[in-house]
């Protein structure tokens, strides 16, 4: 029964260490990665399609699955705004002041004539005066039309308008203006010129009401003659046209602008299209239609186009962690499953998220945890794979968060995740205690807030107040409910894969545990011992790249086993004899390979994780008692008995060091014992003892069973001289400090 356990646990870790690294189990992982990004993005990149005709009866409800336009409210909003633009008119500056100016040069000249009678004058000026204020129209309208300034519409419509509002001078008039005298058209002229300018000045679209103002300003004027007064009211009424016309060729713009302006009615995701039990008539036919959302011809090219995208997204992935074995970091099967499940976290807190923006605003989806995936894979797993896996989610935040029907991605959720992203990364990675996360979760709250600022600042004019300050609240209520989930979701994961995070470690190494309290108050020497190998582990690892707080926690904790029989190890014999020299060998070793299974059987009663019972299990692998077996042989011989038993009785259990972290306590323990053992070492018997405590190892084959290679050991050997001499430097002699023979005894 007892060689069955052994060879059954062996079947069970070898079952275990096979599936973690199986390449076909990794090839299914990756395959699951693929599988899991093309659901989460179809609804987003394929929307459901329905197969229905008009006439027909919906059996369900027809649901908008992402924000579409409403082609007919749009056009109907389109058709109002044009109908609120009104007429739109056009000023045109005539100068008429100088026409009327004209006339009255006209006027004075003829009237200076004396070879014309006043009646021929009477006549003329009854010809010539309407003439010349029509002359200046036409001339006006003419060169404008040559000049392009004016649209012909519009030039066509102010010919026709000045036309109707043609102003007519009575026969009396022209009888009266023969006998003006020069100085009274002098005056006049300063008067008809600055009431016309005064009147042009205003916006004149009915000349008639303008030329009634005419006789009040010339009653008002300097002119005393009351035959001026009446000839300059008439010229001026006849010569004021209105210069305020309809533009109709701007009015049509304008109304073409208006309805440019007017913003796409959208139908949002999620309302509903057609209730359930509702005859599909032709009008909701053709907005299904219109956005590719019946059945009527079959498109696989949306699909083929995600199969492409998630594909290249799990190859790169693939191709990093591919990449990352040759840098020194490798991920097995389970920590490969454990980011599946990560990323299927973030993905669907992704779209809950989505979930609240239907039916309300964009800045909704500022409230995402973004910075869960990262946080977690900064954790549980590496700080490189972390930044990767912050563009994969923005890539997908982008996407998911995304409301707008024609682009395939919204880079101000992208761009909002991955500053969150890299500030919790730079937050966390060398977090050492919980209280971390929560910082990191403030600075994510920070930055986010600032992430959002600066994508409001450069969309300006498209966020109001209020929603910028929504925007920026759901940034940094997403930072606080990041941090919850983490903190929640870890021992989820340290539990569930054996995954032991920093922090785990950090919490293990309190000395208030209570294991290292019992280890301390019951078993001083194995204690001090412990911290010792803890120290040298510690360097040893990390100069060979491995996780040295997992070595120097693992090794508070290696020789835990020691406490059931305190007594029977040399560390804890202080002032009391060995108990060894008066019982068998055999029970000897009994006693002393029990303590690593002790060990173990301990830290499971207390729940410490398994790399840290690993470490207990495995630091001695299956090295031989040198000393009790040959004890054992020695008492043998006195007895004059042929032995027993043989060597593989007196060698511990096992299993030898699965990881290099379990080979480099083995190494350091037996270093740290060996160094302590010798009342005064020198660095040459410390080098020699670090050199054959391995080298020992190493021809046991204790080393076949981890990747530790021959560079990493002499990297190790180095390391853990250096430490010796750091830890023990008092104790050590170097060479100039031993002492000559008659140098002795000349200072005795």
């Amino acid at each position: 029964m007892t060689s069955k356990k052994p060879s059954t646990r062996n079947l069970l870790d070898s079952m275990i260490a096979g599936w973690k690294n199986s390449r076909m189990t990794r090839y299914a992982m990756f395959v699951l990665l693929f599988v899991v990004l093309y659901v989460s993005l179809a609804p987003n990149l394929l929307p459901q399609r329905f197969d229905i005709q008009v006439g027909t009866v919906s059996d369900s409800d027809i649901i908008a699955p992402m924000q579409i336009p409403n082609n007919k409210s749009t056009l109907q909003a389109q058709e109002a705004a044009a109908e609120q633009v009104e007429s739109v008119y056009a000023i045109v500056s005539m100068r008429r002041e100088t026409v009327i100016s004209q006339m009255l040069d006209r006027i004075e000249s003829l009237n200076q004539d004396d070879q014309i009678t006043n009646a021929d004058k009477a006549q003329i000026y009854s010809e010539e005066i309407p003439q010349r204020a029509q002359n200046s129209i036409a001339n006006f309208i003419r060169n404008n039309r040559e000049a392009g300034k004016y649209s012909d519409k519009m030039l066509d419509e102010m010919q026709k308008t000045i036309g109707e509002q043609t102003y007519s001078i009575p026969e009396e008039t022209f009888l009266k203006i023969p006998r003006l005298s020069t100085d009274e058209i002098q005056d006049m002229r300063q008067v008809a010129t600055s009431i016309m300018s005064r009147l042009m000045s205003d916006q004149i679209t009915d000349a008639q009401s303008a030329r009634a103002k005419v006789a009040e300003l010339v009653s008002t004027s300097s002119l005393n003659s009351r035959t001026a007064r009446e000839v300059v009211q008439e010229l001026v009424r006849a010569t004021l046209t209105a210069n305020k016309f309809y533009d109709e060729e701007a009015t049509r713009a304008a109304k073409v602008e208006a309805r440019e302006n007017t913003p796409t009615v959208y139908i949002q995701q999620g309302e509903v299209l057609v209730p359930k039990g509702e005859k599909i008539t032709q009008e909701m036919y053709t907005l299904l239609d219109e956005n590719d959302l019946l059945k009527n011809d079959v498109n696989y090219w949306p699909q083929l186009g995600l199969v492409l995208f998630a594909f290249l997204i799990t190859l790169g992935l693939y191709m990093y962690l591919r990449q990352s074995i040759h840098q020194g970091r490798s991920y097995n099967n389970s920590q490969l499953l454990m980011l599946i499940v990560i990323f299927v976290i973030g993905v669907i807190c992704l779209h809950l998220v989505r979930i609240l923006q239907i039916g309300n605003s964009p800045y909704f989806g500022f409230l995402v945890p973004a910075a869960i995936v990262v946080m977690l894979i900064t954790l549980l797993l590496d700080v490189q794979l972390a930044y990767i896996s912050s563009i994969i989610m923005s890539i997908l935040a982008s996407i998911i968060l995304n409301m707008s029907q024609h682009e395939l991605f919204d880079y101000q959720f992208g761009f909002f995740t991955l500053v969150v992203s890299f500030t919790a990364i730079q937050c966390i990675h060398r977090a050492s205690q919980r209280s971390t996360i929560l910082k990191a979760g403030i600075m994510s709250c920070f930055f986010g807030a600032i992430a959002v600022l600066t994508l409001v600042l450069l969309n300006d004019g498209e966020w109001t107040r209020m929603s910028m300050m929504y925007a920026v609240g759901f940034a940094c209520i997403g930072g606080l409910i990041t941090t919850v989930l983490v903190l929640g979701l870890m021992p989820f994961f340290e539990t569930t894969f054996g995954i032991l995070s920093a922090l785990k470690l950090v919490e293990l190494s309190n000395p208030n545990h209570p294991l290292l309290r019992k280890l301390l108050i019951e078993t001083p020497g194995t204690y001090h011992h412990s911290v010792m190998v803890g120290n040298l582990s510690e360097a040893a690892a990390e100069a060979i790249g491995a996780d040295g707080l997992l070595c120097r926690v693992g090794s508070y904790y290696h020789d835990i086993g020691k406490t059931k029989r305190p007594g029977y190890f040399i560390e804890n014999q202080n002032n009391i004899g060995n108990p060894h020299d008066s019982i068998d060998p055999k029970l000897s070793k009994s006693i002393i390979i029990a303590h690593a299974r002790d060990g173990v059987e301990m830290q499971k009663e207390y729940k410490l994780p398994k790399p840290i019972r690993d470490i207990a299990e495995q630091h001695h692998g299956t090295t031989f008692l040198h000393y009790f077996y040959h004890k054992a042989l020695k008492l043998a011989e006195e007895q004059e008995i042929e032995p027993d038993f043989t060597e593989n009785d007196f060698r511990y259990p096992g299993p030898k060091a699965q990881t290099k972290e379990a080979a480099v306590v083995g190494i350091a323990d037996s270093v740290e014992a060996a160094v302590r053992s010798l009342s005064k070492p020198t660095v040459e018997q410390v080098e020699t003892m670090i050199e054959k405590i391995i080298k020992g190892r190493v021809d046991d084959n204790q080393f076949n069973e981890c990747d530790l290679t021959m560079k990493e050991l002499d990297v190790v050997a180095r390391t853990l001289k250096e430490a010796v001499m750091g830890i023990f430097h008092s104790r050590i002699e170097y060479p100039e400090d031993i002492k000559k023979p008659d140098q002795k005894e000349n200072k005795a």
